[in-house]
């Protein structure tokens, strides 16, 4: 057993400090006027960020061939869970999705902690199957039945960005797995005609679409979001208005400590605090594909791969949203937006990475 990548974890950590004074920079007047404390969002996610600290110091101690034993039953756990938080009087239903159980006064999403029992099953699957990949039928569509079993729970919560943020995940492991190129051109044209019809069926991702394209259009409703985050940004010059100083936090981006943060960061700190996030995001993208490139087994390759590309698409996702590429999908920054669910699955993914590291040297 060899150290942890101490680089990887240092880059963590810093991204988490730095996250809780931006929570505070970005709730203090919404906390204040809520719940008359100005220190109620910070506070919660200091909880969670010991808690998820303290998870990540033990995984990344137990050997994760535990996972590889332990599979399908995390897998059958994931499952349940999001069955089971579809039931009314059981989810909580928050910003019109039923995707959360109530602990206390903390709300814990199961379609997060999908998103890692689903890679932990696919890299299990991928590694024992893979000299069946060239055969569809025995080797992808297995693995794509029960990618589209999570999907479909998690489409009926709805969460959409939580949804696609599994399925190219993994694609992409299929993808690095060397399954044929046909198969992806075909599931290309699948996927353009399965979302055309995800937006049919349901208007208001329409209307996103359309704000999308021309917020402008509706700056008052279904183009607020992204006007408000590009008001933010735009301020924000090479070094940034200064901390604590940000205009649109005031009531003008709605709830700026969950999925718009990067634009308060970017508002506060301009284009010097924007490139420290990239900057800290890169460290831990380029040591997690080391980690995953150097592994001897299949299923740690797999496994530390997965990992690494569903936090990166999730940043590529939030970052996309905020600056108006994409349409506004619901999905948090990891490690710096508000949300406890969102840093718990992203640290105990770094737990895994970080033992997975363990074996072999960077």
């Amino acid at each position: 057993m060899k150290k942890m990548d101490k680089l990887l974890f240092i880059a963590v950590i810093i991204l988490m400090i730095f996250s809780l004074f931006m929570i505070y920079s970005a709730s203090y007047i919404w906390a204040e006027y809520k719940f008359d404390n100005p220190f109620k969002y910070v506070i919660n996610q200091g909880i969670f960020s010991i808690i998820g600290v303290i998870c990540l110091l033990i995984i990344s101690k137990i050997e994760h061939k535990f996972y590889y034993k332990k599979a399908n039953h995390i897998l059958l756990i994931c499952i349940i869970l999001l069955s089971i938080v579809l039931i009314p009087g059981i989810g909580v239903v928050r910003n019109g999705s039923r995707s959360w159980f109530l602990i206390g006064s903390f709300g814990i999403q199961p379609s997060e902690f999908s998103k890692i029992g689903l890679i932990i099953f696919t890299s299990k699957y991928l590694s024992k199957s893979n000299k069946f990949l060239k055969d569809y039928k025995k080797g992808v569509f297995p693995i794509l039945i029960i990618l589209f079993l999570i999907f479909g729970l998690i489409m009926l919560e709805p969460d959409f960005g939580t949804g696609m943020i599994i399925v190219v995940t993994i694609i992409a492991m299929l993808f690095v797995a060397g399954v044929n190129m046909k198969f992806f051109y075909i599931l290309f044209i699948l996927g353009i005609l399965g979302i055309t019809g995800l937006i049919l069926i349901a208007p208001y991702r329409m209307d996103r679409i359309t704000s999308f394209l021309n917020p402008w259009s509706d700056p008052l409703g279904t183009g607020f979001q992204i006007i408000q985050s590009l008001y933010a940004i735009g301020p924000g010059g090479l070094f940034g208005v200064g901390y604590l100083n940000s205009r649109q936090k005031n009531f003008y981006l709605p709830e700026p400590q969950t999925d718009f943060i990067f634009s308060i960061i970017a508002e506060e700190f301009g284009v010097v605090g924007a490139l420290f996030v990239l900057s800290l995001f890169a460290i831990i993208l380029i040591r997690s594909l080391k980690i995953s490139l150097r592994q001897n087994d299949l299923f740690s390759k797999y496994l530390a791969f997965g990992l690494t590309f569903q936090l990166i698409i999730q940043v590529i996702m939030n970052l996309s949203v905020v600056i108006g590429l994409i349409p506004v999908t619901g999905v948090t920054l990891p490690f710096l937006s508000y949300g406890g669910s969102s840093l718990l699955t992203s640290l105990v993914g770094i737990g895994i990475i970080l033992n997975i590291s363990r074996k072999k040297d960077i």
